[in-house]
């Protein structure tokens, strides 16, 4: 029964967590500079936010803060798992319990977040985009 369950659960994750993943894109507003440069070239001049974005050191690490989140998950499973499983007798399971479902916690959040650029890297696009002559909206 438990082994099939980890088996759905891996299943039904994989799509999950590759959506998840999809990096975000501003949404312009269909000003008269959107409609002059029309839909494909104010995707390049996105792009090339992006790319302006990165070369001045302000591309977001995703994996780095998934790996971060989950580590931290992980630690703070383990310490209150422990310290539950020392009442019931058994530190060690306890521990392991609490830590793999922290961490587990931790690692989905931050996989839900990974396609959101930081806040810097976000206004940094946004003052390129503005800079063009687009208003940027929103991100999706």
């Amino acid at each position: 029964m438990i082994k099939n369950f980890k088996i759905a659960i891996i299943i039904l994750g994989i799509p999950v967590l590759m959506a998840a993943c999809a990096k975000k894109r501003p949404v312009l507003y269909p000003n008269a500079t959107y409609h002059t440069a029309g839909a494909t070239l104010a995707q390049v001049d996105i792009d090339q936010c992006f790319r302006l974005a990165a070369e001045h050191g302000l591309k977001t690490d995703s994996s780095k803060n998934v790996a971060v989140s989950t580590a931290k998950g992980a630690t703070t499973g383990a310490v209150v798992g422990g310290a539950v499983g020392a009442v019931q007798g058994r530190p060690g399971k306890g521990a392991a319990i609490g830590a793999a479902g922290a961490g587990s916690a931790g690692m989905m959040r931050e996989a839900w977040k990974s396609g959101d650029p930081d806040d810097i890297e976000r206004r940094f696009i946004e003052q390129c985009l503005r800079e063009k002559g687009y208003q940027v909206i929103g991100w999706k």
